[in-house]
């Protein structure tokens, strides 16, 4: 099977004849269009029945914003004080929830299932994006299995569907790097490229590092008019950030300057969350990639690419930038992970389906490199995403007779906030007995629901007049009247 020519050329395209005829691959069958609109659909459905969450900033960062947003009270993190964030994704999920609200929806996973109808679609979008990729590569069942390949990751499975700003900015990348992977319509592409990278920029501003090599990538290249065009588009996305920030904050990019002071220039992230060693991802990159993937990469140099594919180039360079950085977190690698298997997931792909290997070898090969992709969900990430106490929470708040909450053996910044609470009703978290908070809840007859994650305190919630009422997984939900 033929391949392509290297990613990082300069732009040459040579121009058909006016009478040739060109090939038209045919269209993908229903069966396969339900089978990728279920992986498409499926990160979203796990994260919503789940709920839970993969690091408080799942919740405090778009979740309870939005939340504090759409009813006029929540609990607000330290970078909604200092304006460390900007507000365009939490603003545009207020509406949402605003819309739920009209629509009578007050069920915090129903008003939860709301929200994830935009990232469905960012999902897709991805997906179609991974599907184009490929298809210049290998043709249409390359572009197929590839495809099946990436929405089928352990990783993608478990992030794509989550309130994260790693999940919504990799999405992004993905369909900017595929536009600027075209060799058509390059203003176009160019346009969509900077949109995308723009977006996965405003989404999360870590990702500035993926843009900056994307845009080193086509200077080495010398693809100049797909460099102009990429930049005009995210030059307005940069313009309407700073309005928004002006509007929000007071001042344009306000926000995208104290994460930079913060996180860059003064090292207050590593002060405030702790500092980590070069090699702390290296673990992380063993558990989490396929071991396909690196033969895929390999398979790819044997096969004459003379330089890498921009994915795999703004990957490397972005894992080298965070190993550099002094405060590290698994979840920060997600990124570079998607577009990691992205740009080797073609390659495997068609070297499984040569027409000459025997169907059995093939069919086996494909079964294979699929189970293989779906294993790094155990191992990434490692936290325990505790969705019991989620949804034991929504559980403990839906009798009209909660007045208020405990939540034992669980922090602040664990919890569900308000936004899985669902009404303003006041609510603690504490981890022992002898706690403030816990004392302060036994003490005050308005905390009349609790939950305790294993059973802790349990004794001394039935001392103080609570009872057992349920139990969702390792989580004890408790009533006193």
């Amino acid at each position: 099977m033929t391949t392509s020519a290297p990613h990082l050329i300069a732009e040459s395209p040579v121009p058909l004849p006016s009478d040739a005829v060109k090939p038209v691959a045919p269209p993908v069958g229903w069966g396969w269009l339900v089978l990728l609109g279920a992986v498409a659909v499926a990160p979203a459905v796990m994260a919503v029945a789940q709920l839970g969450r993969i690091h408080p900033d799942e919740v405090y960062q778009l979740l309870e914003p939005a939340w504090f947003r759409a009813h006029g009270y929540g609990v607000l993190a330290w970078e909604w004080r200092e304006g460390l964030r900007n507000w365009a994704v939490p603003l545009l999920a207020s509406w949402l929830l605003r819309l739920a609200d009209l629509l009578g929806i007050t069920h915090p996973q129903a008003y939860r299932a709301v929200l994830a109808i935009p990232q469905v679609a960012l999902h897709g979008w991805m997906l179609v994006a991974t599907y184009r990729f490929a298809h210049r590569r290998g043709g249409q069942g390359t572009a197929l299995l590839a495809t099946l390949l990436v929405g089928l990751y352990g990783p993608v499975l478990v992030f794509a569907g989550r309130t994260l700003s790693e999940s919504l900015s990799a999405a992004f990348l993905v369909v900017g790097l595929e536009a600027l992977d075209r060799r058509e319509r390059l203003a176009q592409a160019g346009l969509l490229g900077g949109l995308a990278l723009g977006l996965a920029v405003v989404t999360r501003y870590g990702s500035a590092v993926f843009v900056a090599a994307a845009l080193v990538g086509l200077v080495v290249a010398s693809r100049w008019r797909t460099l102009a065009f990429t930049c005009a588009a995210g030059a307005l996305v940069a313009l309407a950030l700073g309005a928004l920030d002006a509007l929000t904050w007071g001042t344009p990019f306000h926000s995208f300057v104290a994460y930079v002071r913060f996180n860059v220039l003064s090292g207050g992230a590593a002060r405030q969350f702790g500092a980590s060693p070069p090699g702390f991802y290296v673990p992380v990159l063993l558990l989490a990639i396929p071991l396909w993937v690196w033969g895929s990469l390999g398979l790819a140099v044997l096969r004459r690419r003379r330089v890498p594919s921009l994915p795999v180039f703004c990957a490397v360079v972005y894992v080298g930038a965070v190993s550099a950085t002094a405060h590290k977190e698994e979840r920060f690698l997600y990124p570079a992970l998607v577009l990691g298997v992205l740009a080797s997931a073609p390659s495997l792909a068609a070297w499984l389906l040569e027409e000459h290997r025997p169907t059995w070898l093939r069919r086996g090969g494909v079964a294979l490199a699929l189970a293989a992709t779906l294993v790094p969900a155990a191992f990434y990430p490692p936290e325990d995403l505790r969705g019991d106490q989620f949804r034991a929470i929504v559980a403990a708040t839906r009798d009209e007779r909660t007045k208020g909450l405990v939540i034992v053996n669980e922090g602040l910044w664990g919890s569900g906030g308000f936004f899985y609470i669902g009404k303003n009703i006041p609510w603690l978290t504490c981890d022992w007995p002898y706690d403030r908070n816990f004392r302060a809840a036994m003490g005050t007859p308005t905390i009349n629901r609790a939950v305790t994650f294993q059973g802790r305190a349990l004794k001394e919630l039935q001392a103080a007049g609570f009872r057992v009422v349920g139990q969702v997984g390792r989580e004890t939900i408790l009533a006193r009247d």
